[in-house]
């Protein structure tokens, strides 16, 4: 079993709750006996944070039947719709239908799932609304979460954010190599890592990687041919390195059954282990998932 800190440094990801998600998924959406069982273990393991959005289809509803206290919710507001008149109400309407398929009066943090809106003519509308459900406390934290630093370089010289939630993994160094994470921590943001397996692709064997990813063959090769060299399974590998980052305050992982909740939870103690420069990339067509062909 983990230790108590690093278990409170994981968070449970519930895409899977509601939608077919990740690239390794080969099981589907979860089932309901699956989700009292992730549940459950979660709780025993002091996981303490689960991570939601509006957007994962049914997800928010399958959480609501759970017994939650123990938890903090993180969800995320989809786009606004293009022909939205009253930016507040919609964004207040969203939330409140949030909390009411929670079954709870107030969400930790509230993300929002496209940030560059924040960067359009509604920007300051938007702004404004989320800002008014954490003064009225419907929402503890307000948040973006970005694909990349560059996006998220652009916001936080406009806005004032409680919680960043961006992708980072032993691919994806971008955050870290920019500065950005620290950057952040020190202006006292929240930092939830995402994408920690790059949507399982880290986690599959050569052989079982679909076609569209044979023009990063080369770098997952490495990437295989490595592991075996140190004796690691690639489970140990991700989290190791993200473990390490001390400015991370969440990594969001999620999960298709409890066994492999169970894996991660053993995982997540394994000693530091110097993970080699050669092992990423910055090629968005391989660490942006949005952009898979598959």
């Amino acid at each position: 079993m983990c230790s108590l800190a690093s278990s409170h440094k994981l968070a449970l990801g519930t895409a899977q709750f509601g939608l077919s998600y990740g690239v390794a998924n080969m099981s589907g959406k979860a089932s309901s006996a699956t989700v009292d069982e992730i549940i459950g273990t979660a709780r025993a393991a002091d996981i303490t944070m689960l991570d939601t959005a509006i957007s994962y289809g049914d997800s928010e509803a399958v959480l609501g039947q759970q017994n939650l206290t123990t938890f903090s919710i993180v969800s995320k507001l989809s786009e606004v719709p293009h022909d939205c008149l009253k930016i507040d109400a919609w964004v207040a309407k969203q939330v409140r239908a949030s909390l009411k398929r929670l079954h709870i009066s107030k969400l930790h943090s509230l993300l929002l799932h496209r940030p560059a809106q924040l960067l359009e003519p509604v920007g300051d509308k938007l702004y404004r609304s989320v800002l008014r459900l954490k003064e009225q406390g419907l929402v503890s934290q307000i948040g973006v979460s970005v694909y990349s630093p560059n996006e998220l370089s652009q916001l936080i010289k406009r806005f004032d954010f409680d919680i960043v939630q961006a992708p980072m993994n032993i691919f994806d160094r971008r955050m870290e190599d920019t500065g950005m994470i620290h950057q952040l921590k020190k202006s006292g943001v929240g930092i939830h890592i995402r994408s920690a397996f790059l949507q399982g692709l880290l986690l599959m064997p050569n052989a079982k990687i679909p076609l569209y990813f044979a023009p990063w063959s080369p770098l997952l090769s490495t990437y295989h041919h490595w592991l075996t060299e140190q004796n690691l399974s690639p489970l140990q590998a991700c989290l190791s390195y993200l473990n390490q980052q001390a400015d991370i305050d969440k990594i969001i992982v999620g999960v298709d059954n409890v066994q492999q909740l169970q894996q991660i939870i053993t995982a997540i103690d394994m000693p530091r282990i110097d993970i080699p420069s050669f092992l990423q990339s910055t090629d968005e067509g391989l660490l942006n998932p949005s952009r898979w062909l598959l």
